[in-house]
């Protein structure tokens, strides 16, 4: 549901169908402070539906890059411009007016190059958001979720137009019962309450649910909504320590949705 930092070199590209090595073992508990602490236990079962986070979990934001360089700034400035926008986007959420991200992404972005930049540059800028690749473990991920006939939604920040755009140019639409976008919603992950209105947009119940995302903070706020928490870490990444455990996890996301599958019914 959110946008990353920086992006993931290991797993790039469109249509490749990289095999990955299986999550063996129990489901890890969550924690109730963070850092692995223990919790009552939960008896974890498959979910009946799954919604997956689209920025840096199924599409690569890291394509941006390219586009700050054809308009001649450095490359490092994607970084900013994303902890701009994330960091702002938090602040009008916890200041209790969320705001379009939209309207955050291009206030951001003026930022992070300076106020150099022509409306014609931002522009082939943000347009970038309507032309960004999938990980190569995308689309087989969202197969087997197909297969196994448990339902996704796509959830995403900004618009419901903005991220239907977005998969559609990869062709991930089709896999998924539709998209479920921030701006609808009037709230922001990783509180505990854009979660639940998710959830309830896409008329599924959170405990019967689980939200998969590259990204651990959105993991630890779905967890704490009461949600199966699922964390995709690609790259050899670890989980950080200063979030909950995740219930399940994987290397790719496919060893991730395999993961949640694998609970018992």
């Amino acid at each position: 549901m959110a946008l990353g930092h920086g992006g993931h070199g290991g797993q790039g590209g469109h249509g490749g169908r990289p095999e990955a090595p299986r999550t063996t073992g129990a489901p890890r508990t969550a924690g109730r402070g963070g850092r692995g602490e223990p919790v009552a236990p939960r008896r974890l079962r498959r979910p009946r539906a799954v919604l997956v986070d689209v920025y840096d979990t199924v599409l690569r934001t890291d394509a941006l890059r390219r586009r700050f360089v054809d308009v001649g700034r450095p490359e490092h400035e994607y970084e900013l411009f994303l902890a701009h926008a994330l960091r702002d986007a938090m602040g009008f959420a916890l200041a209790g007016t969320p705001t379009e991200f939209a309207r955050v992404l291009a206030d951001a972005l003026r930022s992070a190059t300076g106020h150099t930049l022509s409306r014609d540059a931002l522009a082939h800028i943000r347009e970038g958001f309507t032309a960004l690749p999938a990980f190569a473990d995308a689309e087989p991920a969202l197969t087997v979720l197909a297969r196994s006939r448990v339902p996704a939604w796509a959830v995403a920040q900004g618009s419901g137009d903005l991220t239907s755009n977005a998969l559609d140019a990869t062709g991930l639409r089709t896999f998924l019962r539709g998209t479920v976008a921030s701006d609808d919603l009037g709230a922001l992950p990783p509180a505990p309450e854009a979660y639940r209105l998710a959830c309830a947009a896409a008329r599924v119940d959170p405990e019967a649910t689980a939200f998969v995302s590259a990204h651990g903070y959105l993991v630890h706020g779905a967890m704490r909504a009461g949600l199966v928490g699922a964390l995709v870490l690609r790259d050899g990444e670890g989980a950080p320590a200063s979030i909950d455990l995740p219930h399940v996890s994987g290397t790719s996301l496919v060893t991730t949705i395999e993961a949640l599958l694998d609970l018992p019914a």
